[in-house]
């Protein structure tokens, strides 16, 4: 009977604490409060907002000691150690490079920056103070994502043919909606996309070619984009990404190869289980999550924290080259379909 390795990713509450700072209490910042506290011993010493009700109603609701009136109150913070950059896309880099000249350690939601050259700015400003900074793509530091790393190295699929994975979900069209806004780099890519771009990005690599399609919003973001990467570095797999605001879509993944082929089920994501198909013999599954839903962004936190307490500036699970390819690869996706933000050529 074929067995499947054991997640080696460590309980996130075994990670040294971190005092953090939100920047920004929206919906993912709210999740990511939740997960640090229901799973972790992190932290949260202050939030940030440019409006001092909403900084205060966030810290009410989490339990958070001290609610500042503005970004630049929280960077200036003392008691702050990491900063959590959680606001929209086109304020990323902005943002990001506050803190890292504040002397911040800095987690920065994901899409990282709304292009690559706001990405190789920050990731060059954090080299130069040798702050931590990482990409909060929270999927890289799930247990079912290190199985399924274990997976790989060792071969079990064989050489990789087909990697495909999708994440769709349906909006309703509104101009004012960020998603939809040009201004703040909306769109589904860099919102939803981004998950099936970086889960090919960590099987596969960098793809040498990209041939993306779509269709786009009436404000002029992508709508949807489905693309295939292939010329991967010694390999002739393919990979297939797609993307949409107008639909749910499965938002499944899969890996396939000649030996055996690995699913992973809805909201692929997330903590779940996944599933490995050998060509030859009996399916197996990995044991159920133990955290769930966004309750697995203690994962990245925590990874994170790891990072800070070693010295560590960058994690060998995301590091800055990638996080800067995988920037690189979706403004080629965007320029192909014609999705263009303010002030890009």
């Amino acid at each position: 009977m074929t067995t499947l390795p054991l997640s080696r990713v460590p309980d996130p509450c075994d990670a040294p604490a971190l005092r953090w700072g939100i920047l920004a209490p929206g919906g993912i910042a709210s999740a990511f409060a939740s997960a640090l506290a229901a799973h972790t011993t992190q932290r949260i010493v202050a939030v940030g907002s440019r409006s001092a009700a909403r900084a205060q109603t966030f810290a009410r609701e989490h339990g958070i000691g001290v609610a500042h009136a503005s970004y630049e109150a929280l960077l200036d913070d003392p008691n702050v150690e990491a900063v959590y950059v959680a606001s929209p896309h086109s304020r990323h880099a902005e943002q990001a490079l506050a803190a890292i000249s504040a002397g911040k350690h800095v987690l920065v939601e994901k899409s990282f920056t709304q292009d690559a050259r706001q990405a190789a700015a920050v990731i060059d400003a954090a080299r130069a103070a040798g702050i931590t900074l990482m990409e909060a793509m929270w999927t890289r530091f799930l247990p079912h994502v290190d199985v399924l790393r274990q997976l790989l190295a060792d071969g079990a699929l064989g050489e990789i043919e087909t990697v495909s994975a999708d994440h769709g979900q349906r909006f309703t069209p509104d101009p004012a909606h960020r998603l939809f806004d040009p201004a703040a780099a909306g769109g589904a890519l860099l919102d939803l996309g981004v998950y099936p771009v970086s889960f090919a990005s960590m099987v596969l690599g960098t793809p040498g070619r990209i041939t993306a399609r779509g269709t786009l919003t009436d404000t002029g973001v992508d709508r949807q984009i489905s693309a295939v990467f292939d010329q991967f570095p010694g390999s002739t797999a393919h990979a297939l990404v797609t993307t949409t605001l107008a639909a749910q879509t499965p938002t499944t993944a899969a890996i396939s190869g000649p030996k055996a082929h690995v699913d992973l089920p809805s909201r692929f994501y997330t903590p779940v289980p996944l599933r490995f198909v050998p060509r030859t013999g009996e399916p197996v599954t990995s044991p159920a999550p133990v955290i769930t839903g966004s309750g697995g962004l203690a994962y990245e936190a925590a990874h994170f924290a790891r990072l800070v307490a070693e010295g560590r500036v960058e994690s060998p699970a995301l590091p800055w080259a990638e996080t800067l390819a995988i920037m690189q690869t979706m403004d080629q996706m965007r320029a192909q379909v014609g999705a263009r933000f303010p002030g890009e050529d």
